[in-house]
């Protein structure tokens, strides 16, 4: 097992690259489920939920190539074997259920182990069975397994989601673009990443309009060809740099990222007192001085989003006063806190919100990992933190970060990846 090795109090100064949103690419990769061809997919960051993607793909029978020097995977559909994702795929990732809309559009049947992931809420599958019930899905949980089928095929219909879930929106938007007929998602999530999968789907022949508005409208279409697309930049990546930077005073450039997926928490930057400079796929915040403290609430899209909070809380150590945290998304998302609080912070919660004093020295410790934005927020503090923080349990940070501790280093940061002794 890895950790990283971080020697805090070094000035980040520099461009980053922005690889490819995760959050886009799982629910694109699925899609290729969808067509019996080869789909093209670009700019596919290289991660363990990647990794495990294309294991769950390659199980039932499709073929698929990852092609490492130029970040491009190629999906033959046309050997569509199984429709069974078994519990030691899908064990790791919550994403995996995303396999269900595609199976049952083109096989009507699918047989799905409950998804496993990141502690951090309970994320619930209602959201999606209630929707792809809309098209005439019926299922049974059993053994740990959602079994699905659709005999007659998926029928257009009216989804309306209870709330605007990022991954039922996926799977009932990859569902209804082979039912037969007209569908409706009501209650969509806007997410960029939903819209990526919209311009995916399209790029197959699907008929989709209204992606990134709360109301989403498909006409079903009989057959798709393979995909071409290339996925949109991974706006979290983006703003973990960004606070990276901008913690240690310092000055940082994410390139291939556009300001409209990011416009919630550059405010919230805004108001902290950092210089926010926007241009075409570009965007660099830079360090005026003091931080002021702040206070925002998690939301769904163009909220402020919940995959940024502890990234953030790590920040708000350095500003001045008292800062509010209220997370609405996952009543799980407060574990990097106790960490935090190893490092010096002085942070404390109640229920679904955290307070935040600041500005405090951090000292280095060993700290543990507890989820994927966990480890970020982390890192975030150990860049500040005086003396070394050793952060064990990376394998979370593995499933969301490309070549983290190589691209800070380029920024100027002491950070190393070594093996547990």
């Amino acid at each position: 097992m890895d950790l990283l090795r971080i020697r805090g109090g070094t000035r980040l100064q520099g461009s980053v690259e922005i690889s490819g949103a995760k959050n886009a690419a799982l629910p694109i990769l699925f899609a290729a489920i969808l067509s019996d061809q080869k789909s093209h997919i670009s700019n596919v960051p290289l991660l363990a939920d990647i990794g495990t993607t294309l294991k769950v793909l390659d199980s039932l029978g499709l073929k698929t190539e990852f092609h490492l020097t130029d970040h491009k995977v190629v999906v033959d559909g046309s050997n569509l074997a199984s429709v069974e994702a078994p519990y030691d795929l899908v064990r790791t990732m919550r994403a995996s259920v995303l396999v269900l809309g595609p199976l049952l559009a083109r096989k009507g049947e699918a047989k799905v182990s409950l998804p496993g992931g990141c502690a951090i809420g309970a994320r619930p599958v209602d959201f999606h069975l209630s929707a792809l019930e809309a098209l005439g899905a019926k299922f049974e949980i059993e053994g740990g397994y959602i079994h699905a089928n659709a005999p007659q095929g998926l029928r257009g219909g009216v989804m309306k989601l209870p709330f605007p879930s990022v991954g039922a929106t996926e799977n009932a938007l990859m569902a209804a673009v082979l039912a037969k007929g007209a569908s409706q998602i009501q209650n969509a999530a806007c997410e960029p990443e939903i819209v990526d999968l919209a311009v995916a789907l399209r790029s197959m022949g699907a008929k989709i309009a209204g992606e990134g508005t709360p109301t989403v409208k498909i006409e079903g279409v009989a057959k798709l060809d393979g995909m071409k697309h290339s996925v949109t930049a991974d706006r979290i990546e983006a703003m973990t740099y960004l606070c990276a930077g901008l913690v240690t005073g310092g000055s940082v450039t994410a390139l291939g990222i556009e300001e409209a997926s990011m416009t919630s928490a550059l405010q919230i930057l805004t108001q902290m007192g950092a210089k926010v400079e926007c241009a075409k796929s570009k965007i660099t915040v830079s360090s005026t001085g003091a931080l002021k403290s702040v206070s925002f609430t998690t939301e769904p899209f163009p909220g402020f989003p919940t995959d940024m909070q502890a990234q953030f809380m790590a920040l708000l150590t350095q500003a001045q006063g008292e800062s509010t945290i209220t997370e609405t998304i996952f009543e799980n998302r407060f574990m990097h806190v106790s960490e935090l609080i190893r490092l010096g912070a002085k942070i404390s919660t109640q229920g679904n919100q955290a307070k935040v004093q600041g500005p405090v020295k951090l000292s280095g410790a060993i700290v543990m990992a507890t989820d994927l934005r966990a480890s970020a927020s982390l890192i975030v503090a150990g860049l500040i933190a005086g003396g070394e923080t050793v952060i064990r349990r990376i394998y979370h940070l593995d499933r969301g970060y490309e070549n983290i501790e190589k691209k800070l280093s380029g920024l100027g940061a002491k950070i190393t990846r070594e093996k547990e002794k």
